[in-house]
């Protein structure tokens, strides 16, 4: 496929006025992308198990106007408060989505979206927040044109969810989802997100992802600076090739359950992404060190215990802990007594793995 397979082309049915209503998650990723090509393209694959319960809720409501505008019409909406600091996203997005989807300059919207998580947790939201928009625009155009799959429906809101925010493309289905073309993955492409389409061993199954809040400040720096870092970077074709490398272990990976080979991947990820902002010019340290605390305590708790959980990062400081299902109890025990105190106002947030984005009906 490429991007002129994307293009809306006929009308079917006509549109005046509603609203629709989608639930989409965050995602958590296991084999980071890290740098971008040209129209949001990753430099290297990824991976990601989608979580259940960070989520936002986007109320797309539409109203067509007489004349199609020369500009985009739309307020933005965050927890009931107008939130014009969102719409130069917006904007940018609808550019890059409007040669898809022709109609949007035919309407006036109103972007109504919340989180289930604070958004001054430091969680970060545009993943869940584009892939939510991006799935109310394909049920605008679903409408236009009923003839529509449901396969067709879901490749494009990735496609177009990817052009907002490149990691919003893995968060429409789960639990796992890869994004980039990989030799070895089933209908992997740049272009959108795909199930993974493997055997997975129970082992993985219901995975949980407790995310220890350590700084809930904005971000130091956008992804959009970070990836752009990558450009001219001296490591950045090893590190390109490691994450295919990597992505290629997994497979035997989930087929296995092998939790040991897991750990090590995801935590050598983790690490690697942040050694690769490091070593950028500029250069970060993302990591508070709180987060190099925690750390510590889950490596010294791991060797002592034999259990299987692990850490993963985001460009940030939070910690992401995984760990299996069947050793849940152990675990939280841990953490309210040996992280919380690490963690800003003693805050974590409980996830599992789940199953994708949901459309919300009246």
């Amino acid at each position: 496929m490429n991007n002129k397979s994307f293009v809306f082309k006929t009308i079917e049915s006509s549109l005046e006025k509603g609203k629709i209503t989608w639930e989409s998650p965050s995602n958590i990723a296991l084999v980071k992308y890290w740098g971008k090509k040209e129209n949001q393209i990753p430099a290297n694959p990824s991976i990601s198990f989608t979580l259940s319960n960070c989520k936002t809720t986007t109320t797309l409501h539409y109203t067509k106007l007489e004349v199609p505008s020369k500009e985009y019409q739309f307020s933005v909406f965050l927890e009931g408060e107008q939130k014009d600091d969102f719409k130069p996203k917006i904007n940018t997005f609808f550019k890059r989505i409007e040669q898809y989807v022709p109609f949007i300059k035919e309407y006036a919207y109103k972007i109504e979206t919340s989180n289930s998580f604070p958004h001054s947790s430091g969680i970060a939201s545009s993943a869940s927040g584009m892939s939510a928009l991006a799935l109310c625009i394909m049920s605008m155009e679903k409408e236009l044109n009923p003839n529509l799959t449901q396969e067709e429906f879901i490749k494009k809101a990735s496609f177009l969810a990817r052009l907002g925010s490149g990691s919003a493309c893995r968060s429409l289905e789960g639990d796992l989802v890869c994004w980039g073309a990989h030799k070895e993955i089933t209908g992997s492409s740049d272009l959108f997100g795909v199930k993974y389409p493997f055997e997975v061993h129970s082992n993985f199954k219901n995975y949980q992802d407790t995310i220890l809040l350590v700084d809930k400040g904005e971000k130091q720096v956008s992804s959009t600076v970070g990836h752009n870092l990558m450009h001219n970077h001296p490591y950045a074709d090893n590190r390109f090739n490691q994450a295919h490398d990597n992505l290629s272990k997994l497979i035997h990976v989930f087929k296995s359950g092998d939790l040991k080979a897991f750990i090590e991947i995801v935590e050598s990820e983790a690490l690697t992404l942040h050694a690769m902002m490091m070593t950028s010019l500029p250069y970060f340290i993302l990591m508070k060190p709180n987060t190099l605390e925690i750390i510590n305590k889950i490596w010294a708790f791991r060797q002592q215990t034999g259990l299987h959980l692990c850490f993963t990062l985001d460009a940030g400081a939070n910690v992401h802990l995984l760990y299996p299902e069947v050793e849940k109890e152990e675990v939280l025990a841990f953490i309210n007594s040996e992280l919380v105190g690490y963690c800003q106002n003693e805050h974590y947030i409980c996830d599992t793995v789940g199953f994708g984005a949901q459309l919300i009906k009246d």
